[in-house]
């Protein structure tokens, strides 16, 4: 197992559809943390390409000059995602519940999770759902600061520091079989670490992991 029992845990261990049952049309990082993600997005992602955007809200942060073949929403607010304007469909569903993912193979060349990977309390289950119905080649792109709503967060990611939730994400990409070894970036001056752990400002610090389904189809 990849995490063991207790470090899935949550301290709200009540239905998740409970705390997200009404709308947070709020952004949860700051601008430059958007930025960031949106120049990343930029480099990765092709105007032809078809994304799920997995955990998303009323904002995806994706560039406004690309218009993609499609993007598909999920998350657990419907009010929500129906204000995001980048999104063409959007679906619900509870990831700590029903951990398979309703598309069949190879369907995306883009997976995105923004700043909800700390939420997952089988991160295998899903990043194995989200190798199966990437296309080879297909990139998945995970991206968080360190800001979470403390009570959701898995016990495994309360307890670590920035370089080990890192690590942490690592583990769960390497723990599947034909995702690429990811990139890290990581954004975080001293100055705007030590701020944001005194609590008194300071940019947000910025990770993100880039990997790629490996395997091609046959022929």
């Amino acid at each position: 197992m990849l995490l063991q029992p207790h470090q899935r845990k949550k301290l709200d261990d009540t239905d998740d559809a409970f705390f997200y049952d009404y709308p947070r049309l709020v952004t949860h990082v700051d601008s430059g943390f958007i930025q960031r993600l949106t120049d990343l997005y930029r480099q990765y992602l092709q105007s032809e390409d078809s994304i799920l955007d997995l955990m998303s809200s009323w904002v995806s942060h994706l560039p406004d000059e690309i218009q993609f073949k499609q993007v598909i929403g999920h998350g657990l607010n419907a009010e929500e995602l129906a204000k995001n304007p980048r999104l063409d469909e959007f679906f619900l569903q509870n990831l700590n519940q029903d951990l398979k993912l309703p598309y069949g193979d190879s369907i995306f060349d883009a997976v995105l999770i923004a700043v909800s990977v700390q939420y997952l309390q089988y991160p295998e289950a899903i990043f194995s759902e989200i190798h199966r119905i990437l296309k080879p080649k297909g990139v998945v792109i995970v991206s968080f600061s360190n800001r979470m709503f403390y009570q959701k967060a898995i016990q495994a990611w309360r307890d670590s520091t920035d370089s080990q939730r890192v690590q942490l994400v690592q583990s769960y990409i390497h723990s599947i079989i034909g995702l690429s070894t990811p990139e890290v970036i990581v954004d975080q001056s001293p100055q705007s670490a030590l701020l944001s752990w005194l609590g008194v400002g300071g940019r947000d610090p910025f990770f993100a992991l880039v990997a790629r389904r490996e395997e091609t189809l046959p022929p």
